[in-house]
């Protein structure tokens, strides 16, 4: 029974990652999201058998089958990402209630929407972010939060926002985007204050050392703009789904190391 629940939640979630793609470039573009998919390329609008999820970008090589040019893996990673996180969901947390599973996969959804806006084109929508925001909303409320508990919450969203926007102001922009601070927003109210600054401050050190590395292997300057984005979904992600195990490792590092 498990195995036919991982398999339906698999290709529901690719299903659901083939419109994410859809609402990582359109939100981007500012573009209608009823409009029939089209090659990226050569515009050609696209048959029901080519928008497959995975599978239709293997049985085509990864080109369009009009104009034959490549496609960009970022669509079958998506999918398959979404598909994969939504399974393993089932697996971490078993016997949710229908709104949890609902809301926990609406936050997961979001956090590859802006993951791979920012890879892409290095912009987080609004959009992404107020339903970030609902889903965050609706999954407090699911796990029948207190009104005191929620007020904390939203007490968090502006305390871990404050670093970042306080680097947004001093590098006047350039070091840090305001989807960032906006993101920051999002971060303490679904993680809190003790998990989101913990999830912040290990977004920058993670951020700094694939920085690093970037510029020793020579495929960025020191000058060249990294996106922070993914970083802070990453550590989000960790602190969301692995809360326990994180703490409790960065707890020890501290007693260690200071």
């Amino acid at each position: 029974m498990d195995l036919i629940i991982y398999l339906y939640l698999f290709l529901l979630g690719a299903s659901i990652g083939s419109f994410l793609n859809v609402l990582i470039d359109r939100w981007v573009a500012g573009e209608s999201l009823f409009g029939r998919s089209h090659c990226d390329k050569c515009g050609h609008k696209l048959a029901w058998y080519d928008l497959i999820p995975i599978f239709s970008f293997i049985l085509l090589k990864g080109r369009c089958r009009y104009c034959h040019k490549r496609i960009s893996f970022y669509y079958p990673l998506v999918e398959l990402l979404t598909g994969i996180s939504f399974a393993a969901l089932w697996f971490s947390l078993k016997d949710l209630s229908i709104l949890t599973l609902i809301s926990y996969l609406g936050v997961i959804s979001m956090f590859i929407v802006i993951f791979f806006s920012d890879i892409k084109y290095q912009i987080i929508t609004d959009e992404s972010q107020i339903f970030l925001f609902i889903f965050t909303l609706f999954l407090h409320l699911a796990l029948d939060e207190s009104v005191y508990k929620l007020a904390l919450y939203f007490l968090a969203a502006f305390v871990v926002a404050l670093p970042i926007f306080g680097l947004f102001l001093i590098t006047r922009g350039k070091g840090m985007g305001f989807g960032d601070v906006k993101f920051g927003l999002n971060m303490g109210f679904l993680l809190g204050i003790k998990g989101g600054l913990i999830a912040l401050y290990l977004s920058f050190i993670l951020g700094a050392m694939v920085g690093i590395i970037l510029v020793l292997t020579k495929k960025k300057g020191f000058k060249s703009k990294i996106p922070f984005g993914p970083f802070l979904v990453f550590t989000s992600f960790l602190l969301l789904f692995f809360r326990a195990f994180v703490m409790k490792t960065f707890y020890l590092f501290l007693l260690r190391y200071f």
